[in-house]
């Protein structure tokens, strides 16, 4: 850890996902204060900071410069500024830029302070009612039909509800794979949560899936996952597994090239795709 600054502070502070009088009084006060306030996208802080009749100066933070940026923030932080970081909407660094500057703030011995506020993952869990004693966030649901599917099956070994988020041009396919997973899967999707459109929608899978066909949605999305049954999943997942792998085996790869197979082609996670080559490699020579 770095020799300790004096007088520095980033403070992190989460912003409104929508509308803009849910911001706290010490946000508020916070980003009229600071010296200069780091931002994934100045035009939308700008939005921001003219409600809050501020002039603060804005400094551009998003995922291409994040690494170029530190050194400078770093300097002025340790000459004693306060520094604001921000996103677009909702807390800094949850799928969003900002953690690698908090991380280097802290290896400099800049104090970091955290203003908590409005965050979509535990709004749509909330508006949802699903069981959140444990729960996952998943970041940005995936693309790719395969690791969609990788995806549902560690959730069915997890036991979990899952959160994420989703774009309103994927989020049919995204359900219709749920469908054809487990259609009786709970399912909830919140719509411009905050904002003047907002809707939330839970149904089954299967309804879903044949709701969003007729009628898709738009806006930002978060979507919440019910948790499965992981006892029958499991089943499920390990026959289809073995035969997947059995097949790639009859085709000449050895366990190894079967199992990553297997994994490319949806059919289980590395390690339980990697045993179950194995063992049906030497059962075979047996």
């Amino acid at each position: 850890m770095g020799t300790p600054a004096t007088g520095g502070l980033l403070a992190i502070v989460a912003t409104p996902i929508g509308n803009l009088s849910d911001i706290s009084p010490r946000a508020r006060e916070t980003l009229r204060g600071a010296a200069a306030i780091a931002c994934e996208d100045t035009r939308r802080t700008g939005l921001l900071m003219q409600a809050l009749e501020s002039r603060v100066p804005l400094i551009s933070l998003h995922a291409h410069n994040e690494t170029a940026r530190i050194p400078e923030l770093l300097d002025r932080l340790a000459g004693g500024a306060m520094i604001a970081l921000v996103s677009d909407a909702g807390m800094p660094g949850v799928s969003d830029p900002g953690a690698r500057l908090v991380a280097a703030a802290h290896d400099a011995g800049i104090h970091v302070e955290v203003l908590p506020g409005p965050s979509a993952v535990t709004a749509a869990i909330a508006v949802a009612g699903a069981p959140a004693d444990r729960f996952v966030f998943t970041g940005f649901m995936p693309r790719k039909a395969g690791e969609r599917a990788a995806l549902l099956a560690d959730l069915d070994r997890l036991g979990w509800t899952a959160v994420g988020f989703e774009s309103p041009r994927r989020l049919a396919g995204l359900v219709s794979d749920i469908a054809a997973h487990d259609p009786d899967r709970r399912i909830a999707v919140c719509r411009e949560i905050s904002k003047l459109h907002e809707e939330t929608i839970v149904a089954t899978a299967g309804e879903l899936a044949a709701r969003l066909a007729a009628d898709p949605v738009r806006g930002e999305i978060t979507i919440v996952i019910w948790p499965g049954d992981p006892g029958a999943q499991h089943a499920d997942d390990t026959a289809h597994l073995e035969a997947v792998v059995a097949i790639l085996l009859d085709a000449g790869l050895s366990p190894g090239q079967a199992a990553d197979t297997a994994v490319a082609l949806g059919a289980g996670t590395r390690n339980p795709a990697y045993r179950t080559a194995l063992a049906e490699a030497s059962r075979r020579k047996t």
